[in-house]
């Protein structure tokens, strides 16, 4: 089955033009070769009313007082001929036959109406023949009259005619497909702009869709604008749980603190822990309820990640560490600001965390996406640690401080987003962590 619409009824559109010539060409074929054996058939008649106007009997004898007067029935072979013969077997034929007689029998006719016979040097003609019979005293006489002429005058004619129609035939389908393309395109066109209110929504730069002018499409116009306020009263009562939920938890996460003050000190490092890891996955489950409800934004990489970097160079100042930034000005991609922060934020605290003396940070376009590579200089890990890191809980060293929870929150946030995320061995030496998000359409 064909997917795309616009092949679909470019082929219908073909395949009925095809066909209406086809049949417009046999019909055409058809009504011409009628016309003209109708006039050779009244041409071949007239000559036999002649004969018959001419016909006499005497003492028994066939006489033809007048003959046709055409000159080409004196020339043998001149492509006109005629002949009568009488029920006593005599016979009278035009000089062009010479010496070749028609056919006196009654044969069946072709096609057109007349007789196949051969004349003069073995021509193919077309033969018209009439029986009548002429009352005498004695009772009536029975003669056979025909006229003929040449075959190829009366293909020659039809040829001429079907090279002229097949050339316009030709033309009309040239002049027909690319009207029916036009059309195509045309009754397409509102798909296009439909498609592109649609993606005007997406970004965040119109609430609702427009009429794109065709009725046919008003329906669908009117559905999916039901849809976008069905989906905004949605996404408030997201934010009003989401709300809640953080109103909620903030008071008791924050008595649990003051009794884990209360604790020995090895307890109360183990309890804000356990606090501080709760508070982070109940953020997390807010942030997962907003990236399903909320429109994506326009997020551009250079400017972002440089107030990352700025946010991370106090702490890694101290220790050397050499910030490498390079990205494409201007390369965006249809991400939350925030969202994206958060990501790549996590990303980098790792890196500042490990690295020794270098961490790089590289942006480039890739067929519809936008890929970030953050790269350090660390110790790095084995292969085989490096498909469970962004598993929750997992983390790079035994007493470093980390909850475990950053990589796989950045894998949660890039998979919302229709991103991915991968990493590898760095050729710094350290590792790599590769975000592949959308870019902006």
């Amino acid at each position: 089955m064909i997917a795309s619409l616009r092949i679909r009824l470019a082929l219908g559109a073909f395949a009925a033009i095809v066909f209406i010539l086809l049949m417009l060409g046999y019909g055409l074929s058809r009504v011409f070769s009628g016309y003209v054996a109708e006039r050779y058939r009244v041409e071949m008649s007239g000559i036999v009313d002649q004969l018959v106007a001419g016909l006499e009997l005497r003492d028994g004898k066939v006489l033809l007082a007048k003959t046709p007067t055409d000159p080409r029935f004196t020339l043998p072979g001149s492509g006109r001929y005629w002949q009568v013969v009488a029920q006593t077997g005599e016979v009278l034929r035009s000089r062009s036959l010479w010496d070749v007689d028609l056919p006196n029998t009654a044969l069946v006719p072709t096609d057109h109406g007349f007789i196949e016979a051969q004349g003069p040097d073995g021509a193919n003609l077309f033969v018209y023949r009439r029986e009548i019979a002429l009352d005498e005293p004695h009772g009536s006489s029975r003669f056979a009259l025909s006229a003929a002429f040449e075959r190829f005058e009366f293909d020659d004619a039809v040829a001429q005619f079907h090279s002229a129609m097949t050339l316009m035939l030709v033309l009309s389908a040239a002049v027909l497909v690319a009207a029916a393309i036009f059309q195509v395109g045309v009754g397409l066109a509102p798909l296009a702009r439909l498609q592109q209110r649609v993606g005007l929504v997406r970004a965040g730069q119109a609430s609702s869709v427009d009429d794109v002018g065709v009725s046919e499409l008003g329906p669908l116009v009117c559905e999916l604008n039901l849809l976008l306020t069905e989906r905004a009263t949605a996404v408030e009562r997201a934010r009003a749980r989401a709300s809640d939920l953080a109103h909620g938890l903030k008071t008791p996460l924050t008595v649990l603190l003051h009794l884990a003050d209360q604790l020995p000190p090895h307890e109360k490092d183990l309890a804000r822990q356990q606090v501080d890891l709760i508070r982070q996955r109940a953020d997390r489950q807010l942030q997962s309820a907003r990236l399903g409800v909320e429109q994506m934004g326009l997020t551009e990489l250079g400017p972002l990640v440089g107030k990352l970097v700025m946010v991370l160079k106090p702490i890694t100042g101290p220790r050397g560490i050499d910030w490498q930034i390079r990205i494409p000005a201007g390369l965006a991609v249809d991400m939350d600001a925030a969202d994206f922060a958060e990501a790549l934020g996590n990303v980098l605290d790792n890196a500042s965390r490990f690295a020794r003396g270098e961490i790089r940070i590289t942006a480039t376009a890739e067929d519809e996406a936008a890929v970030v590579t953050v790269e350090d200089d660390g110790p790095g890990t084995s292969e085989a640690d490096l498909a469970i890191l962004p598993s929750r809980g997992v983390h790079l060293g035994d007493d470093d401080g980390g909850s475990g929870l950053g990589l796989s929150i950045t894998a949660e946030i890039l998979s919302a987003y229709g991103g991915s995320l991968e990493l590898g061995r760095s050729q710094l030496g350290g590792l790599s962590v590769r975000l592949s998000v959308p870019l902006r359409g």
